[in-house]
């Protein structure tokens, strides 16, 4: 990243609200839950399924969480009623992790029982490593009553090949490489070696039996992935990839030509400007898009 592109990282937090919503609007799907349906709605007419996400963190207080809970029971509902092929994913913090783990543990519970009267599938997200231990242990005691739930595992941290050891049996694991920047004593810290590790971390899962959703745009390491894949005599529905709103469209064209499933991650929300700020400081072509609103937008 040059000079210019980390001068305007650095003064994000100063664009105007309608110029980063204006900028950030490849990213997410819009602030209302009709817009995420109209996004995922378009999209399974292109031949692609989903994964929608109420945007949020951290939440705090039980009635909060609560609430939070309810507006993901709405969306459930709102994909059931549209019959669109996407899957509900929540963050622990989301769910009130930082409150009690027993809370977030009856949310989800609560939300995966509903799911499964629909037949719908529910995905626990992965935070920073100050969340790992609570989430995978909500994780399994999910899965000790709903086979309908996943989870995600990140590439980036030392401790994953054990966490996969310890998974239950067929799990269901959005392999990611980790957006959250760790310490370097439990974290990979260099590119080559979080790469290497997610294709570590896959040979590990299918091995082991488990089916794995690519999340990933990095086209040499999909490569290697797909390769071990067909090297394994892994079937495809044993693996998918997931890639994200607005962010290298060619990419998933040419997987889906090759009939590999894709599914698309649709975020909305309005809590919509902290998911985007992240998104825009991994664009190398920041300061394209953010010079371009500016001058736009004055």
């Amino acid at each position: 990243m040059g000079l210019l592109e980390k001068a305007i990282v650095s003064a994000l937090p100063l664009v105007p609200r309608a110029i980063m919503r204006r900028i950030s609007g490849r990213y997410i799907a819009g602030e209302t839950l009709e817009e995420a349906v109209t996004c995922l709605t378009d999209l399974r007419a292109r031949g692609y399924s989903g994964v929608i996400d109420l945007l949020g963190e951290d939440v705090h207080g039980e009635p909060a969480a609560r609430r939070v809970m309810q507006e993901y029971e709405v969306i459930a509902q709102a994909m059931h009623t549209h019959q669109l092929d996407a899957y509900v994913s929540v963050k622990p913090t989301h769910f009130g992790l930082r409150t009690s783990r027993d809370l977030a543990l009856e949310l989800y519970a609560e939300l995966a029982r509903s799911c499964a009267s629909r037949g719908q599938f529910l995905r626990v997200e992965m935070e920073d490593h100050t969340t790992t231990d609570d989430t995978l242990w909500i994780f399994a005691e999910l899965r000790r009553s709903f086979a309908n739930v996943g989870i995600v595992l990140q590439s980036r941290l030392m401790r994953t090949p054990d966490d996969i050891r310890n998974l239950p049996p067929e799990s269901d694991v959005r392999m990611v490489k980790g957006i959250y920047i760790e310490p370097a004593a439990i974290a990979h810290t260099d590119y080559v070696p979080i790469r290497d590790a997610f294709v570590a971390a896959c040979e590990q899962l299918w091995r082991a039996g488990h089916r794995i959703r690519l999340a990933t745009h990095d086209e040499h390491m999909a490569a290697r992935c797909l390769q071990l894949a067909a090297d394994l005599g892994v079937a495809r529905d044993r693996y998918e990839f997931e890639v994200l709103l607005g962010v290298q469209q060619p990419l998933w064209e040419r997987w889906r030509a090759r009939n590999y499933g894709v599914r698309v991650y649709v975020p909305f929300g309005p809590d919509w400007r902290a998911y985007s700020t992240r998104r825009l400081k991994k664009n190398p072509a920041i300061a394209g898009h953010v010079l371009r609103a500016l001058l736009r937008g004055r």
